[in-house]
C-alpha cells in the first residue's frame, strides 16, 4: 500500500472490533470499581489515580499478547475530581494532594483502549454515603439529575436521533433538580486511535454555541462517548489556576522542537501513547516532563485538559458511558455503579414525555436466533441419522456379501450342488437374529449420543 492510501475504518460493523471494545470496556468497568472502592475518608486522590491508572496497564498487557504491534493502555487517565472541581485533576506527585473527607462528592473518570478503541467511563458519589445513611439535599439533587440525564441519553444516543434532542433533554432534567448542565461540555463520537471525534453533544449551549454547534444525526455502527457533567451552580466551569497534568498529542500540529528535552519528551510520549490523552504522571523523570511539555504545549503539538471549577461551595456530579449504535439498538459497554437508594431528593422530572422516556425500556431488540437453532438441530439429527444408516447399512451389507461368499467357497470346496449352495446360503442370511438386534442397539445408541451432542 503507498503512503497516500489510507487503510479503510474499522467500525462495530466487524464482529472483531466490538470484542475489541467490550474487552476494554471491562477492564475499564472494572478499574472503576476498584478505585470507587478504595475511595474512603483519609485517601489521597493521588493514590487514586495511581492505582487506577496501574491496574489498566497490568490488565491491558494481559490480552492479545502475540499481538506484540498492538497498542492497548490507558485512553484517558485516571482523573478523581472533588466537590466543586468540575473534571481533570490527575495530580503529580510533586504537586499538593486532596485527601478525601467523609461526605464529599467525588467524581471518577478513566478510559481504555484496545488497539485503539476507547472505552470511557466516569460515576459520581459522596464517600461514606450507606443505606442507612443517604445522601440528601443539593449533593442527592445534582447525583440523581446527573444520572436520569445520562439514562435519558442512553434511549436518545440511537439512530435516526438528532444531537439536539439530548440537549434539550438535558437542560430540561437539570432544571427539574434546580441545577445547570456545564456550559459547553462536549461529548463525542469515538473513532479508532480518535478520542474527540467530529459528530458532539453540547451541553447548556451559549447562544453564540447553538449557532456555532454543527447539528447531527445518530447513525448505525456509530460509537459515542456520552459524557454528563451538571452543577448546582450556575454550570459555568472556569479554570482555577490548577496546574494542567493531562495532555494529547494533535496529529494535525507540526512543529520543530528546539529543546532537547522537548525533543526527548515528545518522542517518548509519541512511541508511548500515540494520539491518546495521558497525564505527565506517566514519566519516569517528572522534572523532566514537566519541562519538556512547555513547549510542546506552547506550539499546540499538545492539547491541554484544563483542571475546570466550578464556584467555591457548589457541587458538579459526572457519569460518562461509553455506547455501541448496533443495528439492533444501542449497546452500552461501561457501565455505572449508581445506587439510586443512597440518593434522597426532593425534586424529579416533571416533562410528561421525559417521563415516559425514562420509563421506557433501554434494551436492545432480541435477535430471532430460535428458529436457526431449532433448524441446525434437526439439520445435525438428520445427518446423525443418515450417518449412522449408512454406516449400519453398509457392514450389515459386508458380513451378509462375505457369509454368502464364504458358503460359495465351501460349495465349491464340497462338490455340492447349485439348489444345495442356495438353500445353505437362504440359512445362513436368516440365521443371525443376533447380530440384526446388536445392529439395532448400535443404531440407537448412536443416535442417542447424537441427541446429547447438540
Amino acid at each position: 500500500m503507498s503512503g497516500d492510501e489510507e487503510s479503510p475504518e474499522q467500525t462495530i460493523a466487524e464482529d472483531l472490533v466490538v470484542t475489541k471494545y467490550k474487552m476494554g470496556a471491562e477492564i475499564a468497568n472494572q478499574a472503576l470499581k476498584k478505585v470507587a472502592e478504595a475511595a474512603v475518608p483519609g485517601v489521597s486522590v493521588l493514590s487514586l489515580c495511581q492505582k487506577g491508572d496501574e491496574f489498566i496497564a497490568a490488565e491491558t498487557g494481559k490480552i492479545f499478547k502475540r499481538e506484540k504491534d498492538m497498542k492497548k493502555g490507558i485512553a484517558f487517565p485516571t482523573c478523581v475530581s472533588v466537590n466543586n472541581c468540575v473534571c481533570h485533576f490527575s495530580p503529580l506527585k510533586s504537586d499538593p494532594d486532596v485527601i478525601l473527607k467523609d461526605g464529599d462528592l467525588v467524581k471518577i473518570d478513566l478510559g481504555v483502549h484496545v488497539d485503539g478503541f476507547i472505552s470511557n467511563v466516569a460515576h459520581s458519589f459522596v464517600v461514606g454515603a450507606t443505606k442507612d445513611n443517604p445522601v440528601t439535599g443539593r449533593k442527592a439533587d445534582v447525583i440523581k439529575a446527573a444520572h436520569l440525564c445520562a439514562e435519558a441519553a442512553l434511549r436518545l444516543v440511537k439512530p435516526g436521533n438528532q444531537n439536539t434532542q439530548v440537549t434539550e433533554a438535558w437542560n430540561k432534567i437539570a432544571k427539574s433538580f434546580k441545577c445547570s448542565a456545564v456550559e459547553g461540555m462536549l461529548s463525542h463520537q469515538l473513532k479508532q486511535h480518535l478520542i474527540d471525534g467530529e459528530k458532539t453533544i453540547i451541553q447548556n449551549p451559549t447562544d453564540q454555541q447553538r449557532k456555532d454547534h454543527e447539528k447531527a444525526e445518530f447513525e448505525v455502527h456509530e460509537v459515542y462517548a456520552v459524557d454528563v457533567l451538571i452543577s448546582t451552580g450556575e454550570g459555568k466551569a472556569k479554570d482555577g489556576g490548577q496546574r494542567t497534568t493531562v495532555y494529547k498529542r494533535d496529529p494535525n500540529k507540526v512543529y520543530g522542537l528546539k529543546m532537547k528535552t522537548s525533543r526527548t519528551f515528545f518522542s517518548e510520549m509519541e512511541r508511548r501513547f500515540d494520539t491518546m490523552p495521558f497525564t505527565l504522571r506517566a514519566f519516569e523523570d517528572e522534572a523532566k516532563a514537566r519541562l519538556g511539555v512547555v513547549e510542546c504545549a506552547k506550539h499546540e503539538l499538545l492539547q491541554p485538559f484544563a483542571v475546570l471549577y466550578e464556584k467555591e461551595g457548589e457541587f458538579v456530579a459526572q457519569f460518562k458511558f461509553t455506547v455501541l449504535l448496533m443495528a439492533n439498538g444501542p449497546l452500552r459497554i461501561t457501565s455505572s455503579l449508581f445506587e439510586p437508594e443512597l440518593y434522597q431528593s426532593e425534586h424529579d422530572v416533571e416533562d410528561p414525555e421525559l417521563k415516559v422516556l425514562l420509563q421506557s425500556s433501554a434494551s436492545r431488540k432480541a435477535q430471532k436466533k430460535k428458529k436457526k437453532k431449532v433448524t441446525l438441530l434437526f439439520c445435525f439429527v438428520f445427518s446423525s441419522f443418515l450417518n449412522i444408516f449408512s454406516n449400519s447399512f453398509l457392514n450389515f451389507y459386508f458380513i451378509s456379501v462375505t457369509t454368502g461368499f464364504k458358503n460359495r467357497r465351501e460349495c465349491d470346496r464340497t462338490g455340492d450342488g447349485d439348489r444345495s449352495c442356495r438353500v445353505n446360503f437362504n440359512k445362513r442370511w436368516q440365521e443371525p437374529d443376533e447380530p440384526k438386534e446388536q445392529t439395532s442397539r448400535f443404531f440407537l445408541s448412536r443416535l442417542s449420543e447424537g441427541l446429547e451432542g447438540v
